[in-house]
Parts: C-alpha cells; structure tokens; sequence
C-alpha cells in the first residue's frame, strides 16, 4: 500500500514539486501537460500526486514561484544568452538567487540537448559527428545509449571508429576545452545552452556494453585494433564484453542448461560460422536425437545472411547474459584472478 509523504520544506524532489505544480493548476491544463510526458515520466508524477499529503499554500506558492521564474529565465537565455539573462535576473532577484536559477537552466538545458540527440537517426547524427573532433565525438557518445552509440559507431569508417572507442574507453575528467567543443556540437543539435559540470564519463564498463550492442565483426574489428594501440585495454575491455565465441568457457553443466533456452533454429543459424572447437562443446552436450536434428536443420539451411547469422548470435548472448546473472550458469576463463575456480 502506497503511504502518504509529509512534505519537508527543505527535501522537496523533483517529482514532488512537479506534483504541486500540476496540482496548481486547472484539470484541463494539469491534463494537457500530463499528455507530454513519457509514460515512465507520467507513472512517476502520477504516484506522487497521489502520495501527497502536507504541501501547504506556501510551499505551492514557492514551486510556482521557482518555475515561473525557470521560464522567465529561458526566455532571457534565447533573447540574449546566459550572462545577458544573468544580468536579468540579479536586478530583479539578487546575485545568489540569479546564479541558482541560472545553473538549474544549465542543466535542463543540458538534459534537452542530449534528449535531442538521443531521438536523431544514428545515420544522420553519425555524419553530424564525423566533422568533429574524435575526442569531442566520445565524450558526447559516452552520454547516448549503448545501442544508439553502438548503431552510430558502425556508421563511421573503421579508423574513426576505432579511435572514438579508444578514447571512450580512456575518457577520465574532462577539460573545459572539451567541454566547450561538446557545448557547441550540441548547440548546433539542440540550438539551446549545454551545462559544464561534467566530471567523469566512457570507460571500459562502457565500451564493453557498447561493443556488445555492435555486430560480431564490427567488435572484433574494433578489438583488434584497440589491441594495437593498448593491449591492457583491449583485455580489459573483452573481460568485461561476452563474444559468441566465449560460450567455449562455460562448463558442461552450463552449456546443457544454455541448450533448454535457446531456440533451435537461433542455434543452428549461430553454428553456421562457429570454430570447430565450439562447434564441438554444443554437440557434446546435446542428447543423439537432438544432434541430429541440428544437422539436418543445418544441412538443409542453405546460405543465409551473415546479419542473420549475428542476430542469433546476439540472441543466444543474450540468454548467456541472463543465466549468468541469474547465478545458473558459470563463464569462467574471462575474469582474470578473481575468478579463477578450483
């Protein structure tokens, strides 16, 4: 059962104002605004209107007052800018107060121009990005989903993007000088204002999810490369990744119990380009009958796509994915010695 919240003055979140102040307003338009939101979004604001409980008239008033004041300062940013809106503000507001309003329009607007990016085709933003910098280009695919990065990566030309991995995988705290570069390619993507305080983005863990949103031989492409450049990197990266072909470090326990999930026809489009070796493991641990309907599944298939071929793949990645987190299977061989089994 839901429990009512006591609003405390100085603990107000983001929800809860948002609740208040669609609670200001009339039905009609508390309902039009509800319309633009994700659904994620309107399940959120929509338990916390029910949950509230002690929002008193001068607390509304207050939330009223700060996303009124929000606007106005949007409006100054467009008409001039930040320090001509900061200049605005502080005449009417006092300096704190203009510098508080002024870094919260920062950070939405901030939000709204990754939101932008985030909803461009990876064909169109990956020739919009392949006039910047490289490292400019990792620092802002470090803040898309891994699967638009991954979607947006294959669109480069493979030098590019095995540079824009690397640097991925490497980024640490940025300098302002980036900052600024990053600022201005969205500016041009958003035409709005980007926020500074960045600190810390990419890594490894990072490049590993993208890398596994790729298809097997971009990766593997990528991999090689990084491996040039950085061999440390590269096997930290594959640590942190699962390749079709790793499925060769599960037991036989686990390959079994691997075998119940997946879909025979998924596993006979993946066997169409595994290594003997592999090929090998998998029939060891399927029953007569079932060995031989792979064979003849794979015998009377005929040439399929490649891209076919990796969507299996991934599918049965996947599922290696969810047994492992599960705690039902084992992959062992790739964590180095903290998961050495005796």
């Amino acid at each position: 059962m839901a429990v009512s919240r006591v609003f405390e003055k100085s603990r107000i979140s983001g929800k809860q104002k948002a609740a208040m102040l669609l609670l200001s307003l009339d039905v009609e338009t508390a309902t039009q605004v509800l319309r633009k939101l994700t659904q994620e979004e309107l399940e959120a604001v929509t338990l916390e209107i029910a949950n509230i409980r002690g929002a008193t008239p001068p607390m509304i008033e207050q939330v009223t007052d700060e996303f009124y004041q929000l606007i106005v300062a949007q409006q100054y940013v467009i008409q001039g800018g930040l320090e001509y809106a900061q200049k605005l503000l502080e005449k009417t507001l006092g300096f704190n107060k203009a510098a508080d309003i002024i870094e919260k329009v920062k950070m939405l607007s901030h939000v709204t121009g990754f939101d932008t990016l985030k909803k461009a085709d990876p064909r169109q933003l990956a020739s919009f990005l392949q006039k910047e910098h490289p490292q400019t280009i990792a620092l802002i695919l470090a803040n898309l989903p891994p699967d638009q990065t991954a979607n947006v990566l294959s669109e480069f030309p493979i030098e590019l993007r095995v540079d824009v991995t690397y640097r991925m995988a490497t980024l640490g705290k940025i300098a302002p000088s980036l900052i600024t570069e990053m600022e201005n390619v969205l500016e041009d993507v958003a035409e709005t204002e980007i926020s500074q305080n960045m600190s810390v983005l990419g890594g490894t863990k990072s490049v590993a999810t993208v890398l596994n949103r790729c298809t097997t031989v971009e990766a593997r492409q990528i991999l090689e490369e990084l491996e040039r450049r950085d061999q440390n990197l590269a096997q930290e990266i594959k640590r942190l990744m699962f390749l079709f072909e790793d499925i060769i470090f599960i037991d036989d326990k686990g390959i079994q119990r691997l075998l119940r999930e997946v879909d025979k026809r998924d596993l006979a489009m993946a066997m169409k380009v595994a290594d003997d070796k592999l090929k090998e493991k998998i029939l060891k641990n399927m029953s007569e009958r079932a060995r031989e309907l792979l064979n003849e599944e794979l015998q009377f298939m005929g040439p399929v796509r490649l891209k076919e071929v990796e969507a299996a793949q991934t599918r049965i990645v996947e599922i290696v994915k969810q047994l492992e987190e599960a705690g039902e299977i084992v992959v062992a061989g790739r964590g180095g010695k903290e998961e050495v089994f005796v």
